[in-house]
C-alpha cells in the first residue's frame, strides 16, 4: 500500500457515491507499500479504504474481486469489498478503483509475534490453498524468473555502483536456478505476498488477510517459504517460528515429498524476488516520504543465511 496518485475529496465522494453511498467528508492517505495507492475516507457511511489500482486494469481487477469472493464463501478471513460498481466502471487518473469495509485486528510488529501467530497463519495459507483448488479463473504470476531477470536488467542500467555485486550475486543465482531440473511442484491459487502488514490478528486468531494484486497461479510451496522467509528472521533464521509455521501448515495440507526435496531452492528463489523488487521498487526510486522503505540488503541476508544452511540443513531445521 501505499500513494502514487492523488485523490481529492471530490474524487472520493465521485467514488463513495457511485457505491450508493454519501459524499466523502475526509481523506486520509496510507504511506505503506509499494504496489497500488490507498486512502481512508471518511462520511456518513463511516471509515472505509478506498483503492486506486496503479498496475491492473480491468481484468485483473475482476479476478481479484472473484477471487476474494470465491474465498470469502469457503471461511477465509478476508476484507469485505463494498458491492455496487463493476471492475473498472469508476476510475481516477484512468485507473480503477475500488471500496472495502476496514478490517478489525492489529497489524503485529516482529518482536511480537510468537510461535502460536505462525501457527494461526500456517493453518489459513493451507485453507487458502485447498479452498483455491476449485477457483476457475487462471493467472500467470507477476514475478516469475524471466520477469525478475528483467528487473535486475533494469537495475544494472541505472549504473549504480552500490548495486553491482548484489545484482551480479542474483544474477547468478538465478542461473543455477535455471540450471536445475524442474519438480512437479503443487501449483494453485497463491497469495505471492504474505507479509506481516498483509495480516491482521485478533488475539492470535487472524481477522483478514489483505492484499491479493499479488495472487495468483503459482507453486504451492512458493507461498508457505514466503511467509518464513518474511514472518521468521529478525538478525537470523527463526527456526521456532518456523516449525510452527510448518507444522499448522502441514496440519491441513500435508508437504508431498518432492515439495520437501525442492524447499531450498524454492526458498532461495523467493530470497532473490524480494530482493529484486526492493532493489528496483524501493532503492532506485528513492524516499520521497510517501510510503514505507523496505531495504533490498534484508533480503539479501536471507538468502546468505540460506546458503550457509544448504538443502539438507533447511530441510532438518524444518522438517
Amino acid at each position: 500500500m501505499a500513494v502514487y496518485t492523488s485523490i481529492s475529496l471530490a474524487d472520493a465522494s465521485r467514488i463513495t457515491q457511485a457505491h450508493g453511498l454519501g459524499a466523502a467528508t475526509a481523506l486520509m492517505p496510507i504511506a505503506a507499500g509499494s504496489v497500488n495507492t490507498n486512502y481512508f475516507v471518511h462520511g456518513p457511511f463511516g471509515k472505509l479504504f478506498l483503492r486506486v489500482y496503479e498496475e491492473q486494469e480491468a481484468q485483473g481487477v475482476e479476478y481479484e474481486w472473484a477471487l476474494l469472493d470465491h474465498l470469502d464463501a469457503r471461511g477465509i478471513p478476508l476484507p469485505r469489498r463494498v458491492r455496487g460498481t463493476q471492475p473498472g466502471e469508476v476510475r481516477v487518473a484512468g485507473k480503477p478503483t475500488a471500496l472495502f469495509e476496514v478490517v478489525g485486528g492489529e497489524e503485529l510488529c516482529f518482536r511480537l509475534v510468537e510461535p502460536r501467530h505462525l501457527a494461526s497463519v500456517g493453518d489459513v495459507l493451507a485453507r487458502i490453498h485447498l479452498a483455491g483448488r476449485d477457483f476457475p479463473w487462471r493467472r500467470a504470476g507477476r514475478f516469475q524468473r524471466k520477469n525478475i531477470a528483467e528487473r535486475l536488467d533494469d537495475a544494472a542500467r541505472a549504473n549504480r555502483p552500490e548495486l553491482e555485486a548484489p545484482i551480479h550475486e542474483l544474477r547468478a543465482t538465478l542461473a543455477r536456478l535455471e540450471a536445475t531440473p524442474e519438480r512437479p511442484l503443487p501449483r494453485g491459487v497463491i497469495h505471492g505476498d504474505l507479509f506481516r502488514d498483509n495480516v491482521r490478528f485478533e488475539g492470535t486468531e487472524i481477522a483478514a488477510v489483505l492484499d491479493w494484486e499479488s495472487a495468483s497461479d503459482g507453486v504451492l510451496l512458493y507461498d508457505l517459504v514466503v511467509v518464513f522467509l518474511a514472518w521468521c528472521y529478525g538478525d537470523d533464521l527463526d527456526f521456532e517460528r518456523g516449525r510452527a509455521l510448518f507444522d499448522a501448515y502441514q496440519a491441513v495440507r500435508p508437504l508431498e515429498a518432492v515439495e520437501w526435496e525442492a524447499l531450498f531452492d524454492v526458498a532461495v528463489e523467493a530470497a532473490v524476488r524480494f530482493s529484486a523488487t526492493r532493489i528496483t521498487d524501493f532503492h532506485l526510486r528513492g524516499d520521497d516520504g510517501s510510503r514505507v522503505m523496505k531495504d533490498y540488503r534484508r533480503f539479501l541476508a536471507r538468502l546468505a543465511a540460506l546458503e550457509a544452511l544448504g538443502p539438507e540443513g533447511l530441510r532438518s531445521k524444518l522438517g
